[in-house]
């Protein structure tokens, strides 16, 4: 929808201008398009810039094909974590170091960024809790002081495309937790917040991926259908939040559906891409890597009218079968995974991603490396980092100051 110089002055004089744009703002939703191709991965500074302590301590150990490889990470697009308030600001931070990399390279970026504050968070694994609680009025303090104004970061930058991940875990929990009493009581909080998120995040700028989880967690052939039963209930209960709240409509012009691009799997977890070989512990799954939990789920999603488009977080899953069972999630031994690409050789997944920020802690728990236990969640963890570059599969190409692949650190 375009307007002219002198239609948009009327509407301003007419006091609707305000209503247009937001209008304008879900008019033109994504079609059936990969976001991710022919894009650049923005790799992000913070990110970069807690590596570089990575980089030091190679170096200090003579290591200068490690610190090569880290430099290579560096340069690897990977998501930001919104997860607080205050953190929005990162998203300003974001948008101009991504505009000013789209200016420099003449390269299309694409944005990645994870929508992660809920009210009562991590209700089960009680690592990663957030800064709001249902008891506190969080959920309408998520939606307005939260959602809201990510929302309007991301429209106000349509030179660039945006890959959201949408809560991870949270449905998962709701899935399959409802013994644990404190999920049970955020179950509807979290429903109403993604729905929420959803209605406000309708651009043509913005690919949202619901989080599903992974195939150890929702893959199993019971959880297929009830994932995909609720997955449907949050998509329509944001259609339900889109004519109601979200975005004023005093004209009630027609407005198309709220949607989503897909799903997002493995999200900080480890599980590979293609298992080889098969871990034993997979034996009873269908979903015994994530390419087969992608599969396992399509047609539970296909029925229940959802796209079934998948992003896949390889970003920790390089090392293969090194837990004992599927339910290690914490820390665990693992190594830097297939690069992100939309060379996946499925029409079901858009693209392998890093979403997890590989060397920050999943929290106080899981392994030790070289008998130093892992800080809180969220806390870089340096040794951890290090075994990354070292496990790496495949390996990671040096990048060295000079910018080859040869040379000297």
């Amino acid at each position: 929808m375009k307007f002219t110089t002198a239609t948009l002055a009327a509407l301003s004089a007419a006091g609707v201008l305000a209503e247009v744009a937001n209008i304008e703002a879900i008019d033109a939703l994504p079609k059936d398009v990969n976001p991710f191709a022919g894009k650049n991965y923005f790799a992000n500074s913070y990110y970069a810039g807690e590596l570089e302590q990575t980089i030091k301590a190679f170096l200090a150990k003579n290591d200068t094909l490690n610190a090569a490889r880290v430099r290579t990470v560096q340069k690897t697009g990977t998501f930001v974590w919104v997860t607080s308030i205050a953190g929005l600001s990162n998203i300003n931070t974001t948008i101009a170091e991504a505009r000013a990399e789209q200016k420099k390279t003449k390269k299309k970026q694409i944005v990645e960024l994870v929508l992660y504050n809920l009210p009562d968070r991590d209700c089960s694994g009680g690592q990663s809790g957030g800064e709001l609680s249902s008891a506190n009025n969080g959920l309408e303090i998520y939606k307005h002081k939260f959602v809201d104004p990510y929302a309007a970061l991301l429209k106000q930058a349509r030179d660039l495309t945006f890959a959201v991940i949408l809560e991870p875990d949270s449905l998962g929990n709701v899935i399959t937790n409802q013994g644990v009493p404190f999920c049970q009581n955020a179950s509807a909080i979290y429903e109403e917040g993604i729905a929420y998120a959803i209605a406000k995040l309708q651009a043509s700028n913005i690919a949202l991926y619901m989080d599903a989880a992974h195939g150890g967690w929702l893959g199993w052939s019971d959880n297929l259908p009830l994932a995909a039963k609720e997955f449907a209930k949050v998509v329509n209960l944001a259609a339900t939040v889109l004519n109601t709240t979200a975005i004023p409509n005093p004209r009630n012009i027609s407005r198309p559906a709220p949607s989503i691009r897909g799903f997002a799997t493995d999200v900080s977890n480890f599980n590979p891409y293609i298992g080889n070989p098969r871990a034993n512990y997979t034996e009873w799954s269908p979903s015994w890597d994530e390419l087969h939990y992608a599969q396992a789920l399509e047609p539970f999603l296909t029925n229940n009218s959802l796209p079934a488009h998948f992003i896949i977080d390889q970003g920790r899953s390089g090392l293969q079968n090194s837990r004992q069972t599927w339910g290690e999630w914490c820390n665990v031994e693992a190594g830097y995974g297939i690069r992100p690409t939309t060379e996946t050789n499925s029409t079901l997944v858009d693209s392998i991603v890093w979403a997890k920020p590989g060397g920050e802690s999943d929290g106080a728990c899981g392994i030790t490396v070289e008998g130093e236990v892992a800080p809180n969640a969220g806390l870089w963890w340096e040794k951890y980092t290090e075994m990354l570059v070292k496990n790496a599969q495949p390996p990671l190409e040096p990048t060295y100051l000079n910018g080859t692949t040869k040379g000297k650190n």
